[in-house]
């Protein structure tokens, strides 16, 4: 049998095959393996920014409703288990020997029979989706890897799906206006099933209505069925109030910061709701529980004080903007030290633009990816830009130097920002939490 580093070897050694979109060669692998998908019960989320944190309160939720719940996601921070979860455990790492061995005899039955080699993503998904079936879970919340239309993911029928704040990224797989990338998100929508989603661009909104009405799929728009009202905010967390057209929710609390939070939060609730048209009711108790102890790392997380470090996956333009308002909001007049690395098939110079200002010193360097600019690179982006005042630059490639750098010229009373791409933050998480 393999190992688990046998394992994983295996499944990153497809990533040579790249990023191929479409759903035969994922629905022939789940055929060889016996269509371990069917007869979940699937929460599916799409959408660009804020999938992972709406998908974690979710699956929150639903725990502390004592329900026996998988949750999908990916990418991973620290370690590749991350993304297959139970009842918030990572899959143990004999569990993933034992059913990647399963999966790789099912890819050399496809490559015989000619049908082709599944990607990296699919032997993932078809590995995730045999583990949710062995461990018997209540509820599947399913993050999409990209898209929708064709992503893995969408070979199943959801009691709900779910699609968060639509903007761009991956342009070149998906297109390159809000509407076409909102039609391939769309892809999740299901005929008669509820669709949840969070506020929208105008352009955006237009195509899930459209796509709703054509399906037949009750609509439920979070910015017109919930409002909220902020009442504490600070760096341990926020509280508010909320009201969807079920229920009223008094004194809610999270963890995450942010104000995208709340709508993320307002939009797992809803979603929960949703449920009811299965005849699922969470009570309201459950909802407070739940979102009071949903936790969602590399997003906004402080990991020190005295110098404050916070850590964030932000890796496309509408991300480095929630990011600049929460470090402009939480940190108002503090001296800030960026650490950026950025993947080279982002929009990085968008990225750098929104960011590079209220950075008094930037560390540049490579995110651990074979698709990182190179931190060099990254540094001859940020002096081309035609700010007045271009901060102090140094750049390293090993992120431990970069990550020792910012640290060594920060003031206790100062900000160390660490974003750029979730294999930057993911690496920085492991060395300093050791």
């Amino acid at each position: 049998m393999l190992s688990y580093k046998e394992a994983l070897e295996y499944i990153h050694g497809l990533t040579k095959f790249g990023i191929r979109l479409g759903l035969d060669r994922i629905k022939k692998l789940l055929e060889i393996l016996g269509n371990p998908q069917e007869g979940i019960k699937i929460l599916h989320v799409a959408g660009t920014n804020g999938k992972g944190s709406t998908c974690a309160m979710i699956d929150s939720i639903l725990r502390a409703a004592g329900y026996r719940v998988g949750l999908y996601t990916s990418p991973y921070l620290e370690v590749f288990n991350e993304r297959i979860k139970v009842g918030g455990r990572n899959i143990p790492d004999d569990d993933i020997a034992r059913l990647t061995e399963k999966v790789k005899s099912a890819v050399e039955e496809m490559e015989k029979k000619g049908w082709g080699v599944p990607t990296e993503f699919e032997v993932v998904t078809a590995l995730g989706f045999l583990y949710f079936k062995e461990q018997k879970v209540d509820f599947l919340v399913l993050e999409v890897g990209m898209g929708g239309r064709f992503d893995a993911t969408n070979v199943i029928t959801p009691l709900v799906s779910v699609i968060t704040p639509i903007s761009y990224d991956h342009q070149q797989y998906l297109g390159n206006t809000l509407t076409e990338i909102a039609r391939e998100k769309c892809g999740i929508i299901k005929p008669g099933r509820v669709t949840v989603t969070a506020p929208q661009d105008k352009e955006a909104m237009m195509v899930i209505d459209e796509t709703c009405k054509k399906l037949s799929s009750p609509l439920v728009k979070v910015e017109t069925e919930a409002s909220y009202r902020l009442l504490e905010w600070g760096v341990d967390g926020q509280t508010f109030n909320l009201k969807t057209s079920k229920r009223e929710y008094d004194r809610l609390k999270i963890r995450l910061l942010g104000d995208h939070q709340l709508d993320n939060a307002a939009t797992a609730v809803v979603a929960v709701e949703a449920l009811q048209s299965c005849g699922i009711d969470i009570p309201s108790e459950v909802v407070r529980k739940g979102l009071a102890e949903a936790r969602w790392p590399g997003r906004l997380e402080i990991l020190r004080q005295n110098p404050y470090v916070l850590i964030d996956g932000a890796h496309n333009p509408a991300g480095v903007k929630v990011l600049k308002e929460a470090i402009l909001k939480y940190f108002p007049g503090k001296r800030i030290i960026l650490v950026i690395g950025i993947l080279n098939d982002k929009d990085y110079m968008n990225m750098l633009e929104e960011i590079i200002p209220i950075a008094q010193s930037v560390v540049s360097t490579r995110p651990d990816s074979p698709r990182a600019l190179s931190a060099a690179e990254l540094a001859e982006s940020i002096k081309r830009l035609p700010f007045e005042r271009t901060p102090d630059i140094c750049s390293s490639d090993d992120i431990k130097e970069a990550v020792d750098a910012a640290l060594k010229m920060a003031t206790p009373d100062d900000v160390v920002v660490f974003a750029g791409s979730l294999y930057l933050v993911g690496k920085v998480r492991s060395l300093l939490k050791n």
